[in-house]
C-alpha cells in the first residue's frame, strides 16, 4: 500500500471556508414565524393549564401535596410565562423587521440557531459570553 501526504507534493490544502447561513430569506422568515406562532399557542395553553391547576396552600395540603410539589408547579408556571414572553418578543421583532440580529454585537444570528431556538436574541458567540458572565 502506497501512502502519499500532501507534503510529498509540496502543496498545501486551503483552510476550509467558514460555513455561513447567509441572510434569512422570505421563506425562512415565514417558517420561523409559523414555528413561533405554534410555540406561542402551546405556551399560552400551558400557562392556562398551570394556572387552572394552581390551588391555595391549604387545598394542596388537604390533597397531600408537599411544599416541594407546590414549588415545582410555581417554577413550571414561571418558566412557561418566561418562554411565552420570549416568543412574543421574537414575533414583535419579526413584525418590526429586527428579527435575526444579535442584541449585543448586532451581527446576524445563524439560520441554524434560529431554527433550533427561534426566539434567540443573541448569536451563539454572544450567548456564550453572556452565560460565562453569570
Amino acid at each position: 500500500m502506497h501512502h502519499q501526504t500532501i507534503a510529498d507534493h509540496g502543496a498545501r490544502r486551503p483552510a476550509p471556508e467558514p460555513v455561513s447561513s447567509g441572510p434569512l430569506t422570505a421563506e425562512d422568515l415565514a417558517a420561523l414565524r409559523a414555528n413561533l406562532t405554534e410555540q406561542r399557542l402551546f405556551r399560552q395553553e400551558q400557562v392556562a393549564q398551570l394556572a387552572a391547576a394552581a390551588t391555595s396552600r391549604e387545598d394542596a395540603l388537604r390533597r397531600h401535596r408537599t411544599p416541594g410539589q407546590l414549588e415545582v408547579s410555581v417554577q413550571l408556571a414561571a418558566s412557561a410565562r418566561m418562554v411565552l414572553a420570549d416568543v412574543e418578543a421574537a414575533l414583535a421583532r419579526l413584525d418590526e423587521g429586527r428579527y435575526g440580529a444579535c442584541h449585543l454585537c448586532r451581527g446576524p444570528i445563524a439560520r441554524e440557531r434560529l431554527e433550533i431556538v427561534p426566539q434567540a436574541r443573541y448569536c451563539a458567540r454572544c450567548q456564550q459570553v453572556r452565560e460565562a458572565g453569570r
